[in-house]
């Protein structure tokens, strides 16, 4: 395991006291420490929003990009030196809401990328509007007399978007959820990891002590990752209790994988371009 001090970055969070995101980017660098990632070996992207701030906060290459776009920019990169580990971090309203398109058309590609949505169920950094995954008739800045609208469920929509990892952690369980993020990096293909990170000070329902009396580990239960049927079925469950874990995982050949160009083993950024082949390129669009 690499020294958790490498990933130390001179910036220092800004999230309010007491933010479930601290909880995430703990977790995330205990995962990349233990998987020996070196810092110039992996690339954080993320969209906008307080959690979207996270790149800053660890020492490796970050890109904060547009509000929704974290997953375009993830793939450009990957897709152009596949020899990154390539993390997105964001929160609900950057990823289910804006981003909603690309996080599909992503996992349906089965990029190796890893995803983790810090979810908050509500948009904090705008001082407390609902989000997408709000609950119905959760009252908010924007929804005074309550929501109208059916959250988005991310599990069940990633299950049948076809990513080919699917899990859930809680912030309040940092040891558990780095395990979570390990797992998902080292899996081949797209993994989500949405995690349960309460706003301390927009939202006063979906708190710590909410999760904690909810929350139950899929694997304390002879839970079976590999039947789709199942995590589906998992993925509908709420109260009483709220399943956390892995929720599905399976292997199938990556976007990468399959590519004809990136399958020729040199990574587009390292490949060699005479002043011709720029010309012609240059040609192409004049």
């Amino acid at each position: 395991m690499l020294e958790l001090s490498k990933y130390k970055s001179e910036t220092r969070p800004d999230w309010c006291p007491g933010c479930g995101d601290f909880g995430v980017l703990n977790a995330l660098v205990q995962a990349v420490a233990n998987l020996e990632i070196d810092p110039k070996d992996l690339l954080v992207v993320s969209g906008i929003g307080c959690s979207s701030n996270l790149p800053g906060f660890i020492h490796a290459y970050g890109f904060h990009s547009l509000h929704g776009r974290a997953i375009p920019i993830a793939t450009g990169a990957r897709l152009a030196n596949p020899e990154l580990t390539v993390v997105v971090t964001g929160g609900d309203g950057d990823g289910y809401g804006i981003g909603l398109g690309h996080f599909i058309h992503a996992m349906r590609r089965n990029l190796d990328i890893t995803y983790i949505v810090m979810n908050n169920q509500i948009y904090g950094l705008t001082t407390g509007q609902a989000s997408p995954t709000s609950q119905k008739s959760f009252v908010t800045k924007s929804s005074p007399m309550g929501t109208i609208e059916e959250p988005v469920n991310p599990i069940a929509l990633a299950l049948v978007s076809g990513a080919t990892y699917v899990a859930r952690g809680f912030s309040g369980d940092p040891k558990h959820l780095a395990e979570l993020i390990e797992k998902g990096i080292k899996h081949k293909g797209f993994a989500l990891v949405d995690v349960f990170s309460p706003c301390v000070t927009w939202n006063k329902v979906n708190t710590y002590d909410y999760f904690r009396q909810r929350v139950y580990k899929l694997n304390d239960t002879g839970y079976d990752t590999s039947d789709l049927g199942m995590a589906l079925e998992k993925s509908r469950e709420w109260d009483p209790k709220i399943p956390i874990g892995i929720f599905y995982e399976t292997t199938k050949p990556t976007y990468e994988e399959l590519d004809p160009v990136l399958r020729t083993g040199t990574p587009p950024v390292k490949a060699s371009l005479s002043q011709s082949d720029v010309d012609g390129l240059f040609n192409e669009f004049i």
